[in-house]
């Protein structure tokens, strides 16, 4: 990680405290404003799904939303100070879980990052490291303990606009984000939580992982799939989590649904789709981007080296794409605490699961079954 001279490492640390205890915490009479949205008790949920469901919050997410996408971590880009800021705040909130460091007593992967020049909408790299942050919510089964489920996203993004860039037209210069990805990371420390409330905790265990770079080309997922710090031959599957927040697509509204790369490739959207329906969410294929988009987000390097991994989203397209408006402020927190707590549901019901998801034997997969058939003979 990079020095900070003393007073900005204090003001940093100060408001990494300040927004740990906004997202874990609220004033009494703020509470009404957390509680999760009531609605009529859905057929097919247990306790436990229900201690999952409780703990996952609208202003929780605001809170993580509103530090990563803020201007002081100027839009994150791999590497950079920002991006190292973003990965203690992450870190921070591994500690308050519970979780244990996955490298000995350290969250942090630390990536090489090649220095290249840009090229298309691929921007420019200086080169240097930066991390993966990688957590563990050990298993309470003693045999199935030794078996993992990865919830991931990226928390990176695209830093701050050079002089001549033609996308940024006014003095905004900073990519903050919000949608893509810090959306996705708050998801993921939402859901990491919730699941480490439960006691006994799940009988799988769970792998919470921030990656870095993926607006570099999925730098860190496909480092990460090169060098695994759990055993990806006990991986048993992987949601990945992308742009969450945003319900204004180009289409219509996408409010209480949820799209999953890959529809077809596997059994866990079917999985899914069961859990959505328990919160009254839908679950969707979309024709024309499901299976176009498999491979470009972070769940594509875990599925090229054979486990069963697919991205979830709440809409494919957002107006602010790759623009200085991806602001905290255009997320709806509602909805994105509502899906999530689909995805938690089915978070808990792969890692309580006593047989692993299977790869189906489509056309489309033949590559990821015979990857599946290497890595588990």
């Amino acid at each position: 990680m990079r020095y900070f001279p003393a007073p900005l490492r204090l003001r940093i640390q100060v408001l990494i405290a300040a927004a740990l205890l906004s997202a874990a915490s609220a004033p009494s009479q703020q509470r009404t404003a957390r509680r999760p949205i009531v609605r009529a008790e859905p057929a097919g949920i247990t306790p436990e799904m229900r201690i999952v469901t409780n703990h996952i919050f609208a202003n929780s997410l605001r809170g993580h939303v509103s530090f990563l996408a803020s201007d002081l971590l100027e839009g994150r880009d791999t590497p950079s100070r920002g991006l190292d800021i973003a990965a203690e705040y992450i870190a921070s909130n591994f500690r308050r879980m519970g979780l244990e460091p996955a490298i000995g007593d350290s969250y942090f992967q630390p990536v090489p990052i090649p220095a290249r020049v840009a090229k298309g909408d691929r921007p420019a790299t200086t080169g240097g490291t930066a991390n993966n942050i990688v957590g563990v919510l050990r298993g309470s089964d003693p045999a199935l303990k030794e078996t993992y489920v990865i919830i991931s996203s990226h928390y990176d993004h695209l830093g701050i606009a050079p002089p001549d860039d033609k996308r940024v037209t006014g003095d905004d210069r900073i990519f903050n984000g919000a949608n893509d990805d810090a959306s996705g990371t708050a998801s993921v420390l939402e859901i990491a939580n919730a699941l480490a409330s439960l006691h006994p905790r799940p009988r799988r265990s769970v792998v919470v992982i921030l990656f870095c770079g993926e607006e570099k080309g999925l730098l860190g997922s496909r480092y990460y799939a090169a060098h695994p710090l759990l055993p990806l031959e006990k991986t048993i599957a992987q949601i990945n989590m992308e742009q969450m927040g945003r319900t204004d697509s180009p289409e219509k509204p996408h409010v209480n649904m949820m799209n999953v790369t890959g529809f077809d490739y596997t059994t866990i959207p079917a999985l899914l789709t069961d859990s959505g329906k328990r919160v009254q969410i839908a679950v969707v294929k979309d024709d024309q981007a499901s299976d176009a988009y498999f491979r470009r987000s972070d769940n594509g390097p875990l599925a090229d080296a054979g486990v069963p991994a697919h991205t979830v989203s709440v809409s494919y397209e957002f107006p602010d794409y790759h623009a200085v408006g991806d602001e905290w402020q255009k997320i709806d927190y509602d909805n994105m605490a509502h899906v999530d707590q689909a995805v938690g549901i089915a978070m808990l019901r792969l890692v309580s699961a006593p047989t692993p998801p299977k790869w189906n034997d489509i056309p489309a997969t033949q590559k990821f079954v015979e990857a599946a058939k290497k890595l588990n003979p």
